[in-house]
């Protein structure tokens, strides 16, 4: 395996004369963690939502492991999947029948030893059975990852993924995920208003503002390299005075 996981060129997406996403380009390689921060309304979902073939980009490219999506896209996405707090699994299904499912959609080889990894992996054997309405955010959270990495994908996008969630299984779930990034297959995106948890979990971050990358860099010295004391002082800086911050080369 060689290449990034993700390759977005010249990103953009217009409704009609706004242009919510305005020429963005970025990269994720494997075995790392990308977060893309921004207040609402930078671009975050748009871009999210292009990468996932939820919306048709007006222009530009984006690749997922090699495969350009708009003429594989069947292709692209199989390498791919997503999970966030506010895209939850049917409620009404047990935890089994949920990746059965999605394990079947995705194609899965193998998808019974799949399912027992996953259910070990995540300590959720001992709800197989339960409906995953009647879980906790928790434990809802941690079938959700589950269900993502069904198909061991290439690129795995994550939306406020411990949005609340309890500190203790909010470290649980970073764990999980830096597990997946450090085995080296594949890569995360990942979104987040928390800070000081994109600075625990991110190899780099990427600040939106009015559908452009503003700022990239290491999240741990980006702050400083623009005269803020923490990651949360620049993301105000970036909300309220973008102009003030210098453009991102």
């Amino acid at each position: 395996m060689s290449g990034p996981v993700l390759e977005v060129e010249a990103l953009c997406k217009r409704y009609g004369a706004e242009l919510a996403v305005d020429g963005v380009g970025f990269r994720v390689e494997r075995g790392e963690t990308v977060g893309l921060l921004g207040p609402n309304g930078a671009g975050k979902t748009t871009t999210i939502n292009t990468i996932l073939g939820v919306l048709a980009p007006t222009s530009g490219s984006i690749r997922v492991d090699g495969c350009d999506l708009a003429r594989h896209r069947s292709r692209a996405l199989a390498r791919a999947n997503f999970a966030a707090v506010y895209a939850p699994l049917p409620g009404n299904l047990t935890v089994e029948q949920n990746l059965r499912v999605f394990g079947l959609l995705y194609g899965v080889a193998g998808l019974g030893a799949r399912i027992e990894a996953l259910l070990d992996d995540l300590d959720l054997r001992r709800f197989r059975r339960t409906k995953v309405g009647l879980l906790s955010s928790g434990e809802q959270t941690r079938v959700a990852l589950a269900k993502a990495l069904l198909n061991r994908p290439r690129l795995l996008l994550l939306d406020e993924p411990t949005a609340s969630l309890d500190p203790a299984t909010a470290r649980e779930v970073r764990a999980r995920i830096r597990a997946f990034a450090a085995s080296g297959e594949g890569g995360v995106l990942w979104t987040s208003h928390n800070m000081a948890e994109v600075q625990e979990v991110c190899d780099r971050v990427l600040f939106l503002s009015h559908g452009r990358i503003l700022l990239a860099g290491d999240p741990r010295t980006l702050p400083a390299e623009h005269g803020k004391a923490t990651l949360d002082d620049l993301f105000v800086a970036v909300a309220r005075e973008p102009l003030s911050i210098r453009e991102a080369p």
